[in-house]
C-alpha cells in the first residue's frame, strides 16, 4: 500500500513510501540531502517494517530529536498502525 508522510523538523518536506506484505517496497524522500536520503531509500527496501523501524528509530539530526530517517521509523510506524 502506498503511502505519503509530511514530516516533522527536518529538511524533507514528505516521504512517498510503498509497503507490501509487511516489506518496505519503496522509498522516496523530496528535499533534504539527496545522498543521504538516497542512501537510506537503498538500505531499507526490501526489509521488514519493524527491522526498519527498529534501525531507524531513534537517531538525531543537529540535536533536532528527529531526523530524516527517524521521521521515515514514524512513517512506516503509522502505515503499520493503519494497517498498511
Amino acid at each position: 500500500m502506498k503511502t505519503s508522510y509530511v514530516p516533522r523538523g527536518v529538511c524533507a518536506t514528505r516521504i512517498d513510501i510503498d509497503v507490501q506484505d509487511g516489506i518496505v517496497r519503496s522509498v522516496r524522500f523530496y528535499d533534504g540531502c539527496p545522498g543521504n536520503l538516497l542512501g537510506v531509500t537503498r538500505l531499507v527496501e526490501g526489509l521488514e517494517i519493524d527491522a526498519a523501524i527498529e534501525k531507524l528509530r531513534g537517531i538525531d539530526c543537529r540535536g533536532r530529536g528527529t531526523s530524516c530517517p527517524d521521521q521515515l521509523a514514524r512513517a512506516l510506524e503509522s502505515s503499520r498502525e493503519r494497517g498498511l
